[in-house]
């Protein structure tokens, strides 16, 4: 009788551990998609995207109806600055907007000072290598971009380079996909800013704008779906887990007093 009582006690001592797997299991699946999840914030979202595209479709649609270059890059420029001015106003962040308005200025700058339209998408030809490359480096080396990008996002920082092998695992792996998505755009664009054919090369940089960039964020967001769940980073004046705060130490008898 007392060995069926113990085997009777094991079971559910075994299956109490099994629910609380199965409960970590799930908290840490729910922490891995809230940690995907930003990876659309952490690149400015569809309003960034956007405020990326819509100025290089605006210079395409103005030179074609003036054919004058400095028409349409300053149509360009001054939709990048309605956009800044815009988020300045509603007081959201302008670091998007900003990097689009600093990429028109140059474009639209070269392409006045030359007369090509062409070299108004010239900038962001060379950012995109620039861009690409960047991202190989930073793999080989070990400080994934992308983990760089969403770590003080998810608030853990840096602690996926020497604490949780597997997130720089999955950083690793989603920077490499983003060296080849992004890599498309300038291999099928800079062949035709060579051949001076400034429609051809208007449209098809406004239509690889936006579908390239979403699709290297899908699998962003599905290889981190799939990663461990991010360490959130210590901050100096954050009290270490178990750790009393100073000033509220406690004896066992209750709170210590001055005699």
């Amino acid at each position: 009788m007392s060995v069926s009582k113990q085997s009777g006690g094991d079971s559910a001592a075994q299956l109490g551990v099994v629910e609380i797997d199965a409960d970590e299991a799930a908290r840490q699946a729910q922490a891995s998609r809230e940690a995907a999840d930003t990876v659309m914030k952490a690149f400015g979202g569809v309003r960034g995207m956007i405020d990326m595209t819509l100025p290089g479709l605006v210079f395409i649609v103005t030179y074609n109806i003036t054919h004058k270059v400095p028409a349409a890059a300053w149509a360009a420029l001054a939709l990048s600055a309605l956009f800044v001015v815009a988020r300045l106003l509603k007081r959201e962040t302008v670091q998007h907007a900003f990097s689009g308005v600093f990429g028109v200025a140059i474009g639209a700058w070269i392409s006045m000072k030359t007369g090509k339209a062409e070299n108004f998408y010239l900038p962001g030809l060379l950012w995109n290598v620039g861009y690409c490359v960047g991202l190989a480096v930073s793999a080989l080396v070990r400080w994934p971009l992308i983990g760089i990008m969403l770590g003080p996002v998810t608030g853990e920082m840096f602690t996926w380079r020497k604490e949780n092998p597997g997130r720089l695992a999955a950083y690793t792996k989603a920077t490499w996909a983003w060296v080849v998505i992004m890599g498309i755009k300038p291999l099928i664009l800079f062949p035709l800013y060579f051949t001076h054919n400034v429609n051809l090369l208007g449209w098809l940089k406004v239509a690889l704008g936006i579908p390239p960039l979403l699709l290297a964020m899908y699998v962003t967001w599905q290889i981190l779906l799939k990663a461990p769940p991010p360490i959130k980073a210590q901050l100096d004046d954050e009290p270490e887990p178990g750790q009393e705060q100073p000033g509220h130490e406690h004896s066992a008898g209750g709170p210590t007093r001055g005699h």
